[in-house]
Protein backbone atom coordinates (compact mmCIF):
# COMPACT_ATOMS: atom_id res chain seq x y z
CA UNK A 1 0.00 0.00 0.00
CA UNK A 2 1.34 3.36 -0.99
CA UNK A 3 1.36 6.04 1.73
CA UNK A 4 0.55 9.59 0.83
CA UNK A 5 1.20 12.39 3.27
CA UNK A 6 -1.27 15.20 3.18
CA UNK A 7 0.03 18.52 1.93
CA UNK A 8 -0.98 20.04 5.26
CA UNK A 9 1.92 18.21 6.94
CA UNK A 10 4.55 19.93 4.78
CA UNK A 11 4.85 23.05 6.99
CA UNK A 12 5.40 20.84 10.03
CA UNK A 13 8.08 18.78 8.28
CA UNK A 14 9.86 21.89 6.99
CA UNK A 15 9.74 23.46 10.46
CA UNK A 16 11.34 20.35 11.95
CA UNK A 17 14.05 20.25 9.31
CA UNK A 18 14.89 23.91 9.74
CA UNK A 19 14.50 23.98 13.53
CA UNK A 20 16.65 20.97 14.42
CA UNK A 21 19.97 22.49 13.35
CA UNK A 22 19.12 25.63 15.30
CA UNK A 23 18.69 23.69 18.53
CA UNK A 24 22.05 22.02 17.99
CA UNK A 25 23.68 25.45 17.68
CA UNK A 26 22.07 26.87 20.81
CA UNK A 27 24.56 27.65 23.55
CA UNK A 28 24.45 25.02 26.24
CA UNK A 29 23.90 26.51 29.67
CA UNK A 30 24.96 25.11 33.01
CA UNK A 31 23.77 25.91 36.52
CA UNK A 32 26.11 27.52 39.04
CA UNK A 33 26.28 24.18 40.87
CA UNK A 34 27.30 22.37 37.68
CA UNK A 35 29.98 24.97 36.98
CA UNK A 36 31.35 24.67 40.51
CA UNK A 37 31.65 20.89 40.11
CA UNK A 38 33.34 21.24 36.72
CA UNK A 39 35.66 23.98 38.03
CA UNK A 40 36.70 21.63 40.83
CA UNK A 41 38.88 19.81 38.32
CA UNK A 42 40.77 23.04 37.72
CA UNK A 43 41.22 23.77 41.43
CA UNK A 44 43.81 21.05 41.93
CA UNK A 45 46.39 23.02 39.95
CA UNK A 46 44.94 26.51 39.43
CA UNK A 47 43.34 27.05 42.87
CA UNK A 48 39.68 27.23 43.79
CA UNK A 49 39.19 30.55 42.04
CA UNK A 50 41.71 29.96 39.27
CA UNK A 51 44.34 32.23 40.81
CA UNK A 52 46.82 30.02 42.65
CA UNK A 53 50.26 31.63 43.02
CA UNK A 54 53.16 29.69 41.62
CA UNK A 55 54.31 28.16 38.38
CA UNK A 56 50.80 27.24 37.21
CA UNK A 57 49.26 30.11 35.24
CA UNK A 58 46.39 32.10 36.70
CA UNK A 59 43.23 31.53 34.67
CA UNK A 60 40.87 33.81 36.61
CA UNK A 61 40.08 37.09 34.90
CA UNK A 62 41.58 36.11 31.55
CA UNK A 63 39.41 36.73 28.47
CA UNK A 64 36.90 33.93 27.85
CA UNK A 65 37.82 33.61 24.18
CA UNK A 66 41.51 33.12 25.07
CA UNK A 67 40.72 30.51 27.72
CA UNK A 68 38.23 28.74 25.48
CA UNK A 69 40.69 28.62 22.59
CA UNK A 70 43.44 27.21 24.81
CA UNK A 71 41.17 24.59 26.38
CA UNK A 72 39.87 23.45 23.00
CA UNK A 73 43.42 23.33 21.64
CA UNK A 74 44.42 21.10 24.55
CA UNK A 75 41.42 18.83 23.99
CA UNK A 76 41.98 18.46 20.27
CA UNK A 77 45.77 18.06 20.68
CA UNK A 78 46.59 21.26 18.81
CA UNK A 79 48.99 22.46 21.51
CA UNK A 80 52.27 20.65 22.06
CA UNK A 81 53.18 22.69 25.16
CA UNK A 82 51.23 20.74 27.73
CA UNK A 83 51.88 18.48 30.65
CA UNK A 84 48.48 17.16 31.70
CA UNK A 85 45.96 19.64 30.28
CA UNK A 86 45.34 17.60 27.14
CA UNK A 87 44.18 14.65 29.22
CA UNK A 88 42.06 16.79 31.53
CA UNK A 89 40.40 18.69 28.68
CA UNK A 90 39.39 15.46 26.94
CA UNK A 91 37.11 14.72 29.90
CA UNK A 92 34.86 17.65 28.99
CA UNK A 93 32.63 18.43 26.04
CA UNK A 94 33.45 21.50 23.97
CA UNK A 95 30.40 23.24 25.47
CA UNK A 96 31.62 22.47 29.00
CA UNK A 97 35.08 23.87 28.22
CA UNK A 98 33.53 27.04 26.81
CA UNK A 99 31.36 27.36 29.94
CA UNK A 100 34.43 26.93 32.15
CA UNK A 101 36.24 29.62 30.16
CA UNK A 102 33.34 32.03 30.72
CA UNK A 103 33.23 31.07 34.41
CA UNK A 104 36.89 31.85 35.06
CA UNK A 105 36.82 34.95 32.85
CA UNK A 106 34.03 36.29 35.06
CA UNK A 107 36.16 36.24 38.21
CA UNK A 108 37.16 39.81 39.00
CA UNK A 109 40.78 39.90 40.15
CA UNK A 110 40.72 43.63 40.79
CA UNK A 111 38.36 43.26 43.76
CA UNK A 112 39.83 40.05 45.14
CA UNK A 113 42.47 39.65 47.80
CA UNK A 114 45.92 38.30 47.16
CA UNK A 115 46.26 35.10 45.09
CA UNK A 116 45.96 31.85 46.98
CA UNK A 117 49.22 30.47 48.31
Amino acid sequence: MKRVFPIASLPLVSLLLVGLPMTAQAEETFSDAQLEVMAGSCANCHGTEGRLAGSVPTIAGRPADVLSSRLLDFKHEENGETTIMDRIAKGFTDAELEALARHFAGIDLENDNEPEE
